[in-house]
């Protein structure tokens, strides 16, 4: 803020959220902290680009006043948004009862005698103000439940048996594997075990048919069938 004999101003300097193709206004507020009549007015180095509003007017004693400034949308950007565009604000004390009608070039020349008190104020281009990112509740409502952080950076209880209970260790599975390797291998073992046996008693009887043929023919077809169904019960469950 400026604090001047006669009127204070804010703000200093005047920011437009520079975008092109687009008017823009800034605001100053004018305070008149005596107990006289402030007559002021509003000059600037671009008076083409630029519309104030009240660009001359009275400040009441004790009161304040508000003067808009807007800027004409612009074509093109300065490099690097600098603006050279200066304000200048003279104030001057008047006589009472005074309104903006009565205020005359006149009464703002230092070379009639007047006491005029002047303000310069240097005009600023800012970036516009980024717009929020839109954020849709139906996916934080319709996403998968995820693992929450305390304060310290730890998974939470309840979240943390979730996610224990929702997992598989691989060692469990590693271990459920090699006892279903177990479990089939001695099966396998068990029916070789069988077959070697059934072979045997098959090799004694033959011997026994090299000694008397009679009936003997018979019996082995019917185990060497038998034998063929324990080969195919072994093949299956391998």
């Amino acid at each position: 803020m400026s604090t001047g004999e006669l009127l204070s101003i804010e703000p200093q300097e005047l920011k437009f959220p520079f975008e092109l193709k687009k008017q823009i206004s800034c605001s100053l507020q004018l305070s008149n902290k005596t107990d006289n009549y402030v007559a002021f007015k509003v000059k600037t180095t671009n008076p083409k680009k630029y519309c104030v509003r009240p660009n001359t007017g009275v400040v009441l004693p004790k009161s304040t006043c508000d003067v808009m400034v807007t800027m004409q949308a612009q074509r093109e950007a300065p490099p690097d948004l600098q603006c050279k565009d200066k304000f200048l604000l003279q104030s001057v004390n008047t006589n009472p009862g005074i309104t903006a009608k009565d205020i005359t070039p006149e009464m703002f020349n230092k070379e009639s005698g007047n006491l005029v008190e002047e303000c310069k104020l240097r005009v600023v281009y800012v970036p516009p103000p980024q717009p929020p990112s839109p954020v849709s509740e139906g996916s934080e409502e319709g996403s998968s439940p995820r693992a929450s952080l305390s304060e310290n950076g730890n998974l939470n209880n309840s979240d943390s048996m979730a996610v224990s209970r929702g997992s598989i260790d691989p060692q469990e599975k590693s271990s459920e594997a090699s006892a279903l390797i177990s479990k089939l291998m001695e099966e396998k073992t068990s029916a070789m075990q069988q077959a070697t046996k059934l072979r045997q008693e098959l090799e004694l009887l033959r011997s026994e048919a090299s000694r008397s043929r009679g009936g003997v023919q018979f019996l082995y077809v019917v185990i060497i069938g038998l034998l063929g169904l324990l080969l195919g019960y072994i093949l299956k469950r391998t």
